[in-house]
């Protein structure tokens, strides 16, 4: 029998391989499951052999030791569980040409996996946003496989039903299948059209990292950085496309005030209270010189005028150093160009920082009355706070409880739970 010691010095060891694992899944997902897309030439079986190869990870590393390559050993191991898998079925035969199963396929694998000129994440995301699938399955598609949201986030973001979301990523994935798109980086001629989709799959997957929709953290750095590295990659790939550049620019900005955001509880700390000194300016400068210019044309995009708004609080040292007037302004053009329930409340707040928390209540109340924003919790939190600004506390307190209905990030409930306590009982007009 093993000493007592020993057994807990190998148990300490376990714990250990775990959470080597479970890091290197959390980090690396994204880029494996990419690969393996590329060399199964299938979304499902690609996450169904990522996930037996973690199964088989759990088992063999604590007392094999993790490899020297974790990520190409995990998606070898994924590649072979899912040819396995496709041998004891009818579809090896069709499928045995397209995935070169040679004597050799471990070297061709290992080449295939750490040589590649395109990065396959890159491939995953124009491959998702194929003109072929809806605007919003390619959207959805991408974040659920490149961005490793799960469902019910995504329908968050989209403001739909977790069931309807679902079925929209079942049929996705089988038109993907039916149509044989190609996992490919479009040639140079058919990139413009597909940019959009791209772009907005790219500033979805961010904001969810920015402002996760559900949890305990109100932010997740790893999905922030991997959505700014993809939009470095457009970058590289489509140099002259203003719109990429000022989406960059625009996670940057934001993103630069992530230390800023959070307190040491993991509560959230808003725009107007942090500690600005803490910003990342070098973040900041790269923003700010990407988005040089892209005002200067004659409809600057969407994200160009959410990159200029970013950028005046970049540049503001104080918060009541900021430019509202300014910001008021970039909303009023974002709402004409690009009209959205979203941009109208931003817009609504930003006037009511100009002509006072009353206008800014008025315009929300008929944003509200619309529904158009029926299930988003930032739009009775913003109520809320104008309400309590006005000194209206009950209505206030009102307003912070359907807040509190709606958020699903549990750093934004006790933000609320917060709010809602300082108006509870004060006394009020009404």
């Amino acid at each position: 029998m093993r000493p007592p010691g020993d057994m807990l010095g190998s148990g300490r060891a376990m714990d250990s391989e775990r959470e080597t694992i479970g890091g290197v899944f959390r980090e690396e997902r994204a880029r494996m499951l990419a690969t393996l897309i590329r060399l199964l030439g299938d979304i499902d079986r690609a996450d169904e052999g990522l996930a037996s190869a973690l199964e088989a990870a759990l088992v063999q590393w604590p007392t094999e030791g993790t490899p020297g390559n974790p990520r190409a050993w995990l998606i070898r191991t994924a590649r072979n569980k899912a040819v396995d898998s496709l041998r004891r079925g009818a579809l090896f035969e069709e499928k045995r040409a397209e995935l070169k199963m040679e004597a050799s396929s471990s070297s061709a694998a290992a080449l295939d996996i750490d040589e590649e000129p395109v990065d396959d994440r890159l491939r995953l995301i124009f491959t998702c946003c194929h003109p072929a699938l809806a605007i919003e399955a390619q959207v959805a598609l991408t974040l659920r496989t490149l961005g490793g949201l799960e469902t019910e986030a995504i329908a968050r973001a989209f403001l739909v039903p977790a069931p309807t979301m679902a079925q929209r990523l079942v049929r996705a994935k089988a038109k993907i299948r039916q149509a044989g798109i190609p996992y490919r980086v479009p040639d140079p001629e058919e990139l413009p059209a597909r940019l959009e989709a791209v772009l907005v799959v790219i500033y979805l997957v961010f904001n969810e990292g920015y402002a996760a929709s559900s949890g305990i953290v109100p932010l997740r750095r790893e999905i922030c950085e991997e959505a700014i590295r993809l939009g470095r990659l457009l970058v590289e790939l489509m140099p002259a496309a203003a719109e990429a550049r000022a989406l960059l620019a625009l996670m940057l900005l934001q993103d630069a005030r992530r230390e800023a955001r959070v307190d040491r509880d993991g509560g959230v700390i808003l725009l107007e209270d942090q500690d600005r000194s803490r910003w990342d300016q070098p973040a900041i400068r790269e923003g700010l010189a990407l988005i040089e210019g892209t005002l200067r044309i004659a409809f600057p995009g969407p994200y160009a005028l959410q990159a200029a708004i970013a950028g005046v609080h970049a540049q503001s040292a104080r918060a009541e150093e900021t430019d509202w007037t300014q910001i008021a302004g970039l909303y009023t053009l974002l709402d004409e160009l690009y009209p959205s329930p979203v941009v109208a409340l931003n817009k609504a707040v930003a006037i009511a920082m100009v002509a006072g928390p009353a206008e800014g209540l008025r315009r929300i109340d008929a944003l509200a009355a619309s529904g158009a924003l029926a299930d988003y919790h930032l739009l009775p939190a913003a109520r809320a706070d104008l309400l309590r600004r006005l000194g209206r506390w009950r209505e206030a307190a009102a307003a912070y409880r359907q807040a509190l209905a709606l958020a699903g990030n549990q750093s934004d409930r006790r933000f609320l739970q917060r709010r809602l306590i300082e108006v509870t009982g004060l006394p009020g007009p009404n």
